[in-house]
């Protein structure tokens, strides 16, 4: 990509913030191949926010919705010992968190809270994977070496290293940011990559024979970086959140 373009892009970004991007439908092959997903998957156009949600922008939401905040959410929805500890109380950031970074410990149900709470919904995994397979001139850029360095770099990074703002990659091809290279994040049908439908109902056992399986899953077994999100969201519980696991919303277009 051209500077101008890339600067011109990274502009708008910032202007737009959490804004919303329409991604137009189309097809694609999925890395991975358990029952209805294999071979090509069409993905209706929608919408999806062009950065993940912030701590800020969370603060706003359980400020207003209190049930959601620190101490209050059911045990069942949001894991008491790690949702929301990194903040210093349950409505204040506190000096070493910053509102512009994206929220991480946050749960399944809390971010599919957030995001209804705005009128939209998390996106499904075929949406999540569509988008992220692009880079900032090709929409699907997988087989690309350089596409693969780059984020294979971001998983080499020290957990202790801290995480970055939002928009501080460049967006891709459909002017979204961040899939890549920031956070981890929640999809709608997470837990849909199991053997059961609702892994709470998971045994550990199914958990552990998914995760040591997960090579036998993909399609395209140099596709590491997929591999290790699909091992991430398959090991976790709706109420379950970590230091490195955050989310955006997409919303359908009718």
């Amino acid at each position: 990509m051209r500077p101008a373009v890339l600067v011109l892009g990274l502009l708008v970004a910032a202007a737009q913030g959490s804004g919303y991007q329409r991604v137009p439908g189309g097809e694609y092959r999925s890395v991975l191949k358990y029952e209805d997903l294999k071979g090509s998957r069409a993905v209706a156009a929608f919408e999806l926010m062009t950065q993940p949600v912030t701590n800020g922008e969370f603060l706003k939401f359980v400020r207003t919705h209190r049930e959601w905040q620190r101490g209050r959410a059911l045990p069942l929805y949001a894991e008491p010992s790690a949702y929301l500890s990194h903040w210093q109380t349950p409505t204040a950031l506190g000096p070493v968190t910053s509102a512009r970074q994206p929220v991480t410990r946050v749960s399944w149900f809390a971010a599919t809270a957030y995001c209804e709470a705005q009128g939209a919904r998390l996106p499904t995994w075929s949406e999540w994977e569509y988008v992220a397979a692009a880079d900032e001139t090709h929409r699907d850029a997988r087989q690309d070496p350089a596409w693969r360095e780059r984020i294979l770099a971001w998983y080499a990074r020290s957990a202790g290293a801290g995480l970055g703002v939002v928009g501080s990659t460049p967006p891709n091809v459909y002017g979204i940011q961040d899939l890549h290279g920031l956070v981890w994040e929640w999809t709608d049908d997470y837990s849909a990559m199991l053997v059961s439908a609702d892994n709470r109902s998971q045994s550990e056992a199914d958990r552990a024979r998914f995760c040591g399986a997960g090579a036998l899953a993909v399609d395209d077994r140099e596709n590491y970086p997929v591999m290790m999100r699909v091992a991430l969201l398959s090991s976790l519980r709706g109420a379950d959140s970590t230091s490195s696991l955050g989310f955006r919303c997409a919303r359908s277009i009718r």
